[in-house]
């Protein structure tokens, strides 16, 4: 059976009635390669346009690549949905073993609509969908300890991933999270909301097809090239050895790290929060997603003290990269690293996006400090930044939804500061919290302009940083640019290639991988199909209410108070970068 093949089947599963089917939508993959290209046309074509994201009607879609199980690094499987936080596109993606599995199991994507009568997890196999009542791990303090318990009961042979939720997705905090392999998750935009508001604890996949190709020889030799190129590389070497956090000197240096709610450029001993310190210190070992020989993720141990006994520690593994300690760390002026992995490890035990929170507890703390806010509203917690202990306490009450507080500031900062203020400092962009990049104009003009409003989207960090005479002459050309790669990464998001891989993966590489795959394209059709695929996710955005209109997007006037690591950021420079964006989706739309 050929790859495109096996990737054909769509599987539909519907919790109000407990039923299933598959279609054939070969349209989905050898046009559009999968991954993002076939999950943003499911979500057109099934959510309904105003659809309420935490109503029934809203769609959750996972999707992968012609690539998937066949290539190195093509490793990720995209999430889609009607996005809780934002009101319209909802976009996340995660690595582990979840494309794999769903690969495995014999299909190309998953749509999952309806909401259960009661909690469910879905067991989802090459032959069907088995629905299992999940009354008795609704609640469940960890994530994690659904996924054992689930492992326990549900025994099935091949690769298998359990994607669940903590009680952040089951109390609709718009930025709940879904957690794959305790390692990885789908962080942003809310889908463990989604899931929440479907009843949906977890779902487990797995399968054991095995993926034939019709020219054995040809693909050998493609997958042992890339592979040497991945092993051989001096960026993957680093992400290796140290990881996302290898980024935090440099930033610093260059003074481009948001620390304190973007009220500093550089923190007080934060050294300590190197990648460099952080694997000298707790590195315990390196976790690899399917099909990819980087093992960029990175296993730290904290050992907890049990009460009244000094000898007797309880050892947790915790997984720790850049954006975390950006946002539990940097952001809440929290410089000591054990205290920042107990952070990291509260925010895995109830389940949200951990960028969204610590940006939403920093702007609670700067709106504590000038009155907007009090401890009465809290439950007795007064923030102050650089009290960890305090902030853990908060993200647990945060996690409860116990009180008005809580559950307002559980819609996101955007939300948040519309109802106590606080507007200039809430650092969201398209109601998406801030990334852990100051680096300059390009960032900001990305973030606003980005599908996901994510530094991921076109890496505006890294034009930013390029010497000045490389550094676009104007904000047109900084926009130009922005729109390019971004058009580029719908490509390999079809695939679907982590973006670490994305200097290799150009597109006479990608070219070889879809001529093995049976799916021949030239590089003109490949950079046509990737400014189609943008331009859908932006007809969808539009059609659920977003507006890309420079004069009307709200941009928070603290980044413009700042020195970035390029220097002071004019609003005059990024409104001009966002109406030649605007101009350039709107050729294609």
């Amino acid at each position: 059976m050929s790859p495109e093949a096996l990737l054909s089947r769509v599987l539909f599963i519907d919790l109000s009635s407990w039923s299933f089917h598959t279609e054939e939508r070969s349209d989905l993959f050898q046009e559009r390669l999968g991954g993002a290209g076939a999950a943003i046309r499911l979500l057109e074509e099934f959510c309904p346009q105003g659809a309420d994201p935490l109503g029934p009607e809203n769609p959750i879609i996972f999707s992968v690549g012609v690539a998937t199980a066949l290539f190195p690094l093509a490793s990720k499987c995209v999430a889609m949905f009607k996005s809780p936080l934002t009101g319209n596109l909802g976009e996340s993606h995660a690595g582990g073993r979840t494309a794999v599995a769903i690969r495995s199991a014999g299909y190309g994507a998953i749509v999952i609509t309806g909401k259960a009568s009661h909690p469910v997890y879905l067991s989802i196999t090459k032959d069907g969908v088995a629905f299992r009542d999940a009354r008795a791990l609704w609640g469940t303090g960890r994530s994690d300890t659904a996924a054992r318990i689930i492992r326990s009961k549900d025994g099935t042979p091949g690769t298998r991933t359990i994607l669940r939720i903590g009680r952040a997705g089951e109390n609709l905090i718009r930025y709940a999270s879904v957690t794959s392999e305790t390692y990885r998750h789908f962080g942003r935009m809310g889908l463990g909301a989604v899931f929440g508001s479907k009843k949906l604890k977890a779902v487990l996949i797995s399968g054991d097809n095995l993926i034939e190709v019709s020219d054995r020889k040809r693909y050998r030799e493609l997958y042992d090239r890339l592979y040497d190129q991945v092993t051989r590389s001096p960026l993957m070497q680093k992400y290796h050895e140290i990881g996302t956090p290898v980024n935090v000197k440099s930033l610093s240096a260059m003074g481009s790290l948001p620390v304190k709610n973007l009220t500093e450029q550089r923190l007080g001993g934060s050294d300590q929060l190197s990648g460099e310190e952080f694997a000298r210190l707790f590195l315990s070992r390196r976790v690899a997603c399917s099909h990819c020989p980087v093992s960029c993720i990175h296993i730290g141990q904290i050992r907890i003290p049990y009460p009244n006994d000094p000898y007797f520690y309880k050892t947790i593994p915790v997984s720790y990269d850049y954006e975390l300690i950006y946002a539990l760390g940097f952001m809440l002026g929290v410089s000591d690293p054990t205290d920042v992995l107990y952070l990291i490890d509260i925010i895995e035990q109830i389940g949200v996006d951990a960028m969204s929170a610590g940006v939403c507890a920093a702007w609670a703390t700067e709106a504590m400090n000038n009155g907007l806010i009090d401890e009465e509203m809290t439950g007795g917690i007064r923030l102050s930044f650089g009290d960890a202990k305090h902030y853990l306490a908060f993200f647990e009450s945060l996690a409860r939804q116990k009180g008005e507080f809580y559950q307002i500031l559980g819609k996101g900062v955007s939300f948040a500061a519309s109802v106590y203020g606080g507007e200039e400092y809430a650092l969201a962009f398209g109601k998406n919290e801030m990334p852990g990049y100051h680096t300059g104009p390009a960032t900001y003009i990305g973030y606003i302009c980005g599908a996901r409003h994510s530094h991921l989207d076109n890496a505006g960090y890294s034009v930013d940083q390029k010497p000045e005479e490389k550094f676009p002459e104007t904000p047109e050309k900084i926009a130009e640019e922005l729109y390019e790669e971004e058009a580029y990464r719908q490509i390999l998001s079809g695939l679907v290639v982590c973006f670490f891989a994305r200097g290799l993966y150009t597109r006479e590489i990608i070219q070889e991988v879809l001529s093995v795959c049976g799916i021949p394209m030239t590089v003109e059709e490949l950079d046509t199909l990737g400014r189609s695929i943008l331009a859908e996710k932006y007809r969808f955005k539009v059609r659920e209410g977003f507006s890309l209109e420079p004069e009307s997007i709200p941009i928070p006037k603290r980044i413009l108070e700042l020195p970035s690591g390029r220097g002071e950021i004019n609003e005059e420079v990024i409104r001009r970068g966002i109406a030649r964006y605007k101009e350039l989706l709107e050729k294609n739309m």
